[in-house]
């Protein structure tokens, strides 16, 4: 018996070894969103348990008091109904779900990324005269670029911001979607090429905090990780004064190079950077000679380009960026990299006579001039057709 006793001792104690393991950062956060969230969590866990409980505990204890051996137990095998019974049965889970359908309603207004702070934390109300820190966020391939355009510096794989500062993120990415995130901080926002997303936070604890991605976009992800850095005002001002006097600068050649994926990419300064230079990553137009995104639609708005929108072909071509450097992107086409695709076309079983599609890569392609027979606007000479044009509403 007293063996038994310590043995269960020991599993009493297991749990708190595997959590001794275990980062609480979700549970235990250090920015007002996040604190939200984490009671968000708490409240809805603890309204399901009022129903899952209960239901365990029935269950085990109808398998006991009803065992086959009780004969002590009340035997009923006409019963069928009960009317306070149905009650309890269906009254208690619809009172858990509107609950939690008030709880999920408020919340998720409450709590919209792009909804300006209304309060620094759950005592504290914003001052009239905080202004917010706006930085720009760039997923890169695989690596974080974050702009600071008030100050006029940016920064690679390091982020840093004054305690109790509400911050205004604007967040995009260069190619594949990818997902911004900070546990301690707030909930996490997408990252997706061509679009903006927005996230209000604030920090409200000194530190030094994980940020990563969180949507796997590719070879480098799981190195695509940065530090979050929650500094008073004074430490956050010796910052900027370091990344300005240690930092180089971010022109667009230095941007084009930066853009290329790279894995485990050190934390990187600059002390400048070219004007615009995020609006212009946002619009796909950072390589010279593209034509931007807006522009693109406010030409489409107007009703179109005409005949002349021929010329602009080549300055909307977006897609296999980087495919002249080496790295050709899954899936891209042959219009899109200009590299026939990685795949041998089928055999020929008709004595050499292959029949081919022109512009479909590893599949049949029928050849419309066999026997001298054509189809209209098809050839096997033709260009490919254009690529796809990244129209974003």
């Amino acid at each position: 018996m007293l063996k038994l006793m310590k043995f269960s001792r020991l599993l009493s104690v297991l749990p708190l070894l595997f959590l001794a393991g275990c980062n609480m950062v979700v549970m235990a956060p250090s920015g007002d969103i996040a604190m939200q969230q984490r009671d968000l969590i708490v409240i809805s866990t603890v309204l399901m348990l009022l129903i899952i409980i209960p239901v365990i505990f029935l269950t085990l204890f109808f398998a006991w008091r009803y065992r086959r051996s009780n004969t002590a137990a009340t035997y009923a095998p006409e019963w069928h109904h009960s009317t306070r019974l149905e009650i309890v049965i269906w009254a208690a889970p619809l009172a858990i779900i509107i609950a939690l359908g008030a709880v999920t309603w408020i919340s998720t207004h409450k709590l919209d990324p792009y909804r300006p702070l209304d309060r620094l934390d759950a005592e504290r109300a914003i001052p009239a005269d905080t202004k917010p820190l706006n930085v720009e966020v760039v997923a890169l391939d695989w690596k974080w670029l974050f702009f600071y355009p008030e100050l006029g510096i940016a920064t690679v794989n390091e982020l840093a911001a004054p305690v109790d500062r509400p911050i205004n993120f604007k967040i995009t990415a260069s190619s594949v979607m990818n997902s911004f995130y900070i546990p301690a901080l707030a909930g996490q926002i997408y990252a997706m090429p061509g679009m903006e997303t927005k996230l209000h936070a604030v920090i409200n604890r000194e530190g030094e905090y994980e940020g990563f991605s969180a949507n796997y976009s590719g070879a480098g992800f799981s190195h695509m990780r940065f530090k979050f850095h929650g500094l008073t005002q004074e430490g956050f001002d010796q910052w900027v004064a370091q990344v300005k006097q240690q930092g180089t600068m971010l022109n667009r050649d230095a941007y084009l190079k930066l853009e290329k994926p790279s894995e485990k990419e050190p934390v990187r300064y600059y002390a400048g950077t070219d004007a615009d230079l995020y609006n212009a990553i946002l619009n796909l137009c950072a390589t010279p000679g593209k034509m931007c995104m807006n522009e693109m639609m406010h030409i489409d708005m107007m009703g179109g380009g005409g005949k002349e929108s021929a010329e602009s072909r080549e300055k909307l071509r977006y897609d296999g960026r980087h495919a002249g450097g080496g790295v050709v992107e899954h899936g891209a086409t042959v219009p899109a990299t200009g590299v026939p695709a990685q795949v041998e076309p089928p055999k020929s079983t008709d004595g050499g006579m292959q029949h081919d599609m022109p512009g479909m890569p590893g599949m049949p392609e029928m050849d419309m001039q066999h026997e001298g027979h054509s189809m209209p606007g098809m050839s096997n000479g033709a260009d490919p057709a254009p690529a796809q044009l990244n129209n974003n509403n």
